[in-house]
């Protein structure tokens, strides 16, 4: 896909995350235009119940546009007929990675890096609820705020979506 904007592409992923004493799952759904994290769920089940909950907030933030496609791997989380089931009833496209092809999800790979790098390997999570603050944390006030993509031309997601916004809205009323 050649993208435009946003909306078009939503890419989702789940890793993993390690506590004091147990390991929980964190699934994320990003705007493959802007980078945006615009759904996140963790939790210690690694059940679809992680993942449609993720891809309801993004459903609650997002506008869904004709046309929007969501990639994910090949996991069962994302096969299930739940999951599967809510993408079709907002007529969402599906698709997923090849077979043993883990380059087809790069970008959502590539922020999971990121995470780990800059959240992960530097915290000790006491538990879940300690895991979930900060994590949100991250995601909503570091990642999405803050941090700045050389891809985005040196702004950070939150920053580039306003700026793309706000240029269409300038746009709309010239016209």
């Amino acid at each position: 896909m050649i993208l435009t904007g946003l909306d078009q592409l939503w890419v989702a992923d789940i890793t993993y995350i390690r506590l004091e004493e147990e390991f929980v799952y964190l699934a994320v759904i990003l705007d493959a235009y802007s980078r945006r994290v615009i759904g996140w769920r963790l939790d210690d089940t690694l059940t679809d119940s992680l993942t449609i909950a993720a891809l309801r907030m993004a459903l609650s933030q997002r506008p869904v546009r004709p046309g929007l496609v969501h990639h994910s791997d090949r996991g069962v989380q994302y096969a299930s007929g739940d999951y599967t089931q809510l993408l079709r009833n907002h007529h969402i496209g599906i698709s997923m990675s090849r077979k043993g092809n883990p380059w087809d999800n790069a970008a959502c790979e590539s922020f999971m890096k990121t995470l780990k790098y800059e959240e992960v390997y530097r915290t000790e999570y006491r538990d879940l609820t300690d895991a979930r603050s900060r994590i949100r944390e991250f995601l909503e006030k570091v990642y999405n705020e803050k941090r700045l993509h050389s891809a985005l031309g040196y702004l950070s997601p939150a920053h580039f979506e306003r700026q793309l916004l706000s240029s269409a809205a300038c746009r709309e009323a010239r016209v």
